[in-house]
């Protein structure tokens, strides 16, 4: 989603806003821009459609400085991807703003300001915002004052930005709904959509809670919470350096997360298996006592976090044995629900800034869900301080759109939480002593995985000209299918579906024919042999086969088929090791066809609008 940077300090901060721009690439967006006060107080903007390299070769014809500005960029919602729409978007000279969120009562607000005499150079949502602030300006008010009564008149969800003419050493940043961070330097203040973007100038940093907003000068800061009291909010040392974000010699950031599974994973279980055991205390000071009370599992997640999820649904039902379910969080928060007694609510999410997720979280609260945890990948996030329990995947920064690393430290993290109440429920030491195992040997296997990679480049070559392709899977490896149906189709625009092998006569057979193939995922497991028979009706009907199965699977090449080994792995963890080769898989698709493997068209990485 959009991204936001703002600085006030004694050094120019053009080049620094500029900096956080690139850093916030990877969010996803389709048009840049910035504002900085210049030295006689004027406000000067730049905007392009486009990538932030755009923006820069702008900058180079013509230059913008000053110490203090705002900068974004755009994901569009409202209005079409254009220079007009783009942000900063300014009133009369006087007032500038950025803004991530939407909206909803924009409409209203514009009729109004239409009525007073406002003039709209945009299609956004955005523009009324500044209209209202330039209002109460002109009323009298301070920025400071003329931003607070604006927020009251806005419904719906804002991280804000806001400078102007009268004020030119003068910040003010505010949040509801969308992210916002403050990096403290040394008489010098920043703010960004996330840390990532401020790195090179600060390590520390303040998160500011909803309703919150700072009053920004470049030697203080002073914050106001939704009641407008003063607070203070604690200064966090991130352990993130400027580099964790570089791609470190692989050509694409989605490549470099795909290699670096084994490290995340190993940090992932780092510190939590003691002596073949689950350490205790893993889930926080109150996780053994929340834990010991549940009876049922609640999952609620959006896009890849779903579907490792839905694998973590086969592994509470069969492993801990107590009955879980899982839904979309855009659906959860919008129906009626019958909460069952003791029913601990998983929010899944790799930023902890997920729109839909949040609001189902909070939705859960009022409906009688006594217990959350979230499994997370940033521990500053919203999710993470509205969740009575944590569980970090320590996958570290992840900047390509199609996520990687941090789906297979979700399950990982999962498998923690089944252990944690499986012993609970009757699971045996025996079988806790076989599934930690299980995880500690999961670095070794994904580095396995992974040196299947010239062979699925190869194999990759295949697909050059292919628009459609059916994933089959059975058991733990239906999700995996269509995780892996997701992928290829963010990254490379294939058009992709998942099914159950099973279900191929009910519907999907009728799409077998030369131009569609089927990519299966077979590990040796008990459903190995009906998934072979699945595999027949469609080598039966001129369908081309590519199967990823266990070296002991016995299935070899033939006409119609190509069959890719991979090492034999444990069916628990299984999940995750046949994740890897289809990550690479649809890594190598998009690489050939030519598309954009971090910034896919119309994706954003962090999806903080519902």
């Amino acid at each position: 989603m959009c991204g936001i940077v703002g600085g006030v300090g004694q050094r120019d901060v053009a080049p620094i806003l500029l900096e956080g721009l690139k850093r916030l690439e990877y969010r996803g967006y389709d048009s840049a821009g910035m504002v900085v006060m210049s030295d006689a107080a004027e406000i000067k903007r730049l905007r392009v459609l486009g990538k932030v390299a755009g923006l820069e070769e702008a900058m180079e014809q013509e230059p913008l400085s000053g110490s203090l500005g705002i900068a974004h960029t755009r994901w569009a919602t409202h209005g079409e991807p254009s220079t007009s729409n783009a942000h900063p978007h300014i009133c009369r000279g006087k007032v500038a703003l950025v803004h991530n969120g939407i909206i909803e009562n924009h409409e209203a607000l514009r009729k109004q300001q239409l009525e007073q005499g406002y003039e709209f150079t945009s299609q956004t949502d955005t523009e009324v915002i500044v209209h209202q602030v330039y209002d109460h300006l002109e009323s009298g008010k301070n920025l400071l004052d003329a931003v607070r009564a604006t927020i009251p008149q806005l419904e719906g969800a804002y991280a804000l930005g806001v400078v102007s003419k009268s004020e030119p050493e003068h910040l003010i940043a505010a949040r509801l709904g969308s992210p916002l961070v403050i990096g403290v330097g040394i008489g010098e203040y920043f703010i960004a959509s996330d840390v990532f973007a401020l790195l090179p100038v600060t390590q520390r940093f303040m998160f500011l809670e909803d309703g919150d907003i700072a009053d920004i000068h470049r030697n203080s800061l002073v914050i106001y919470d939704k009641d407008g009291n003063e607070v203070e909010r604690p200064i966090t040392t991130s352990e993130l350096s400027a580099d964790a974000t570089d791609k470190a010699g692989y050509r694409h950031y989605m490549l470099k997360e795909i290699f670096t599974q084994p490290r995340a994973i190993a940090d992932t279980l780092e510190g939590r298996i003691i002596g073949g055991q689950l350490a205790d205390g893993i889930f926080g000071p109150q996780g053994d006592a929340i834990l010991d009370k549940i009876k049922a599992v609640q999952i609620v997640a959006c896009g890849t976090s779903f579907h490792s999820g839905l694998v973590a649904k086969y592994w509470f039902e069969s492993i801990a044995g107590i009955p879980c379910q899982i839904e979309v969080a855009s659906e959860f928060r919008y129906r009626d629900h019958a909460v069952s007694p003791d029913t601990l609510f998983v929010t899944i999410s790799q930023s902890g800034e997920t729109a839909d997720t949040l609001a189902a979280l909070k939705e859960a609260k009022k409906c009688g869900f006594d217990h959350s945890l979230v499994i997370c990948n940033v521990p500053e996030s919203s999710l993470t301080r509205e969740s009575d329990l944590v569980l970090l995947t320590r996958a570290g920064p992840e900047i390509g759109v199609a996520s990687t690393k941090a789906f297979t430290t979700q399950l990982v993290a999962l498998m923690l939480l089944v252990i944690g109440l499986g012993r609970r429920n009757g699971m045996s030491e025996e079988l806790e002593k076989d599934l930690v195992g299980q995880l500690e040997s999961l670095p070794g296997k994904v580095n396995t995985a992974l040196e299947l990679n010239d062979k699925i480049e190869v194999l990759s070559e295949r697909f050059s000209h292919k628009h459609h392709a059916l994933y089959l899977g059975r058991g733990t490896m239906y999700p995996i299918a269509m995780e892996g149906a997701l992928k290829i189709k963010e990254i490379s625009y294939i058009h992709a579906e998942a099914y159950p092998a099973g279900e191929l006569k009910h519907g999907p057979l009728a799409l077998v024919d030369e131009d569609m193939p089927i990519i299966a995922v077979a590990p040796n497991n008990s459903l190995i042999e009906k998934l072979k028979s699945n595999l027949e009706e469609v080598r039966a009907r001129g369908g081309e086969l590519f199967v990823f199965a266990d070296v002991n699977a016995n299935m070899k090449d033939s006409e119609g088929v190509t069959v890719l080994n991979v090492a034999s792995v444990e069916d628990a963890i299984a999940p995750i090791v046949y994740t890897v080769p289809l990550q690479l898989f649809s890594y190598h698709v998009a690489v050939i066809k030519g598309a954009d493997v971090d910034q896919p068209r119309n994706l954003a990485k962090s999806v903080t609008v519902e």
